[in-house]
């Protein structure tokens, strides 16, 4: 019976720590969803703190319940073992790299503002026209998400792709300790999540920790869009780097790229160096796509698999999720992006939607999340941007568009939204639905 009664030092004990974990093999954050035999972690929160849950955990058929809290694991007196650590996320962390360290397969990273979902299903669907690729399912890129995806490997995986996202200062930094990727890129970087990052130069930072983390191990490999020269600009010296972008201007490119219409999904042209080219014609909306899916080329050559298969998979992939989906109802034609949204995807939604050969065009915007004190001048911002787009009618939703002097028809939240749909019932449109997820844009494509 492993010994548990005293706080320890997790550098030290990590090891025995998942000794526990090989004898159950199924971990549980949920008290709500406890396994017969399992071992529950006990996070905690700034609104939830699962050290209240553990005994409970344990009586609903968990084995072992990881707890930080003293006077829950001092008051536990049942039959089953309660493990007391400082710090429960960070020992889940801690347990799933010595879980990835298990396996000896590449690991690529995959971290950006914009794109890195979308950039990530696409990477893993071109790998896995070679191999068996375990991924990060849907978007779980946080601090629980991602040790959630490392336990998934198992012997049958030859390749893994890790979404890592951020939303302040240091969390790319411990997700890649966790991950320990081989390679990896990061999509772009732009103006997102500032409440949490401080500024621009904050998000380049804190997104650049993927490089300094590939820059620590030998043998490492960035992909990395040479026509970024945010990331150009802090790529580190010594590692191998293998380039990509949409036009050559003088530049050492080993996947070079070109956009020959959206019409309207993207179709493109690549090739590798001074090779063929060769042309997709994806399911893909936006322009802003070439970059991820040139992305998804280069970690597909640097693995072996062919032009054809690429080729193939880039056209098979269709995106879902809320993430620029092209959905024909029986009335109007949706472009639905409503899972997120910042200054700069907003902007390249908005470049993209104004470019298509299309008409009329309507747009319904929800507010930008998570701003922080650039909020309002991003939002005034926005509306001098849509007075220059060829848009017919244009609909803005929430609170910090409502004190905005514009032309626009304005509405406090989605239910006045969804009772002006009522009421107007537009027919015939082709509407751009962008926002935060949190302004919950995306019960509008079922009523359209």
């Amino acid at each position: 019976m492993y010994f548990c009664g005293k706080i320890m030092d997790i550098k030290m004990d990590i090891k025995e720590l998942y000794a526990i974990y090989q004898q159950h093999l199924v971990i549980t954050t949920d008290s709500r969803d406890c396994p017969e035999g399992s071992i529950f972690i006990a996070l905690k929160g700034d609104s939830f703190d699962g050290n209240q849950f553990a005994v409970q955990a344990l009586d609903k058929g968990c084995a072992v319940a990881i707890v930080s809290d003293e006077q829950v694991f001092n008051g536990y007196h049942g039959n089953k073992q309660m493990v007391l650590v400082p710090d429960t996320l960070q020992t889940f962390k801690d347990m799933a790299r010595e879980h990835r360290r298990r396996f000896n397969i590449p690991v690529v990273g995959i971290t950006g503002t914009n794109g890195k979902t979308t950039t990530k299903e696409l990477v893993r669907e071109v790998l896995s026209q070679r191999y068996h690729v375990m991924a990060t399912e849907g978007n779980y890129n946080n601090d629980i998400g991602v040790p959630k995806t490392l336990f998934r490997l198992n012997a049958d995986h030859e390749i893994a792709v890790v979404e890592m996202g951020a939303s302040h200062p240091g969390d790319i930094k411990t997700l890649a300790e966790a991950a320990e990727p081989t390679c990896g890129l990061i999509t772009n970087v732009g103006k997102a999540h500032l409440q949490g990052f401080g500024s621009l130069e904050g998000v380049i930072h804190t997104k650049g920790e993927l490089y300094d983390n590939l820059a620590s191990r030998e043998g490492s490999v960035i992909f990395v869009n040479a026509d970024n020269e945010h990331l150009m600009g802090i790529l580190p010296e010594g590692v191998k780097s293998i380039r990509y972008g949409r036009n050559a201007d003088g530049k050492q490119l080993d996947v070079l790229g070109e956009i020959i219409a959206c019409d309207p999904f993207l179709r493109l042209r690549w090739r590798a160096g001074e090779g063929p080219w060769h042309e997709v014609t994806t399911r893909l909306i936006g322009s802003y796509n070439l970059d991820n899916a040139l992305a998804a080329v280069t970690v597909g050559l640097h693995f072996g698999v062919s032009p054809d298969m690429i080729c193939r998979a880039l056209e098979n992939y269709v995106p879902s999720n809320n993430r620029s989906q092209l959905t024909e109802t029986g009335r109007n034609h949706l472009i639905v992006d409503a899972y997120n949204a910042n200054p700069t995807s907003m902007a390249a939604a908005l470049d993209n939607f104004s470019l298509m050969q299309v008409a009329p065009k309507m747009a319904i915007l929800g507010e930008m999340r998570e701003l922080g004190a650039s909020s309002r001048e991003e939002h005034v911002r926005l509306v001098e941007k849509l007075k220059a787009c060829p848009f017919d009618t244009v609909w803005l939703v929430g609170d910090e568009f409502m004190e905005i002097e514009c032309p626009y028809r304005k509405f406090a939240d989605v239910d006045q939204v969804k009772a002006a749909i009522a009421a107007d019932c537009p027919t015939g449109q082709f509407i751009l639905i962008k926002g935060s997820n949190g302004i919950r844009l995306f019960q509008l494509p079922e009523l359209l």
